[in-house]
């Protein structure tokens, strides 16, 4: 079956158009508040996560990158300070893609702040219908934000007719921790934990509760990739960090 979660909103059964709506509805919700939850309910190690992520990427100058459910900057703003130098060409402008134009407004705050005025360009759009032509992309990226896809193997899909031959594609998402008690260590923290942080931090405890039962939906590291291979993504691999907690999933457009 394609898709098995069209239809989970978390633990809660709905219909792919109503999964939609409810995942707008909250990061429209959590939008100002989600850099700070993110450090924490990781207790910063989201920031160790994406910095490996982005040294993984090795962008360049010259390559037109598009992140995807990106809205408020962290992968964008890391990939432009690897490509930027003074005495470098000038690089393309870093596209970020997002679903929520609340948190796109929060990344061009944060990046008009920095003194960043033409370093991006920010596009509400949905991951499974992208609004950009084919063979267009040189890198796709993707953080923590292919769980909260209606129909992962269309955003599957779209980022591979988005990217020109040879270009690369690289998720980094929550995974499944492997090790028994450490699974449930990190449950109890999860369910118990995250919900009341989310209610005192961002008066939000439905959101946050959402996101904990969206993890344990994702498919497992493995199943993720053969998805990538059914997307006609070649040499595809998977790197897990942090116990498993994390992985970053990669593959390319031959």
């Amino acid at each position: 079956m394609q898709n098995p979660e069209k239809t989970q909103f978390g633990e809660e059964i709905v219909t792919p158009e109503q999964k939609t709506e409810k995942v707008h509805g909250v990061f429209d919700s959590v939008a100002t508040k989600y850099d700070i939850m993110n450090d924490v309910m990781s207790g910063g190690l989201h920031r160790i996560w994406k910095d490996h992520f982005v040294r993984m990427i090795r962008p360049k100058p010259n390559q037109r990158i598009l992140d995807v459910a990106g809205g408020t900057g962290d992968i964008a703003f890391r990939l432009r300070q690897k490509i930027y130098h003074p005495s470098r060409t000038p690089h393309h402008p870093i596209t970020v893609c997002d679903l929520t134009s609340a948190m796109l407004d929060v990344g061009r705050d944060r990046a008009i702040d920095r003194g960043w005025i033409n370093d991006f360009k920010w596009v509400t759009g949905n991951a499974e219908n992208l609004p950009f032509p084919d063979n267009h992309f040189d890198i796709y990226t993707i953080a923590f934000g292919l769980r909260n896809v209606t129909h992962i193997d269309k955003a599957l899909a779209e980022a591979y007719r988005i990217l020109k031959p040879g270009g690369q594609f690289y998720c980094l998402e929550f995974s499944h921790i492997e090790t028994p008690l450490l699974s449930k260590a990190y449950d109890l923290y999860s369910y118990n934990l995250i919900p009341k942080i989310g209610e005192i931090i961002a008066n939000d405890k439905d959101s946050y509760q959402y996101l904990v039962e969206s993890i344990r939906k994702f498919p497992s590291a493995r199943k993720l990739e053969q998805r990538m291979k059914n997307a006609e993504l070649t040499r595809t691999s998977y790197r897990k960090m942090s116990a498993g907690i994390v992985a970053i999933h990669y593959g390319f457009k031959l």
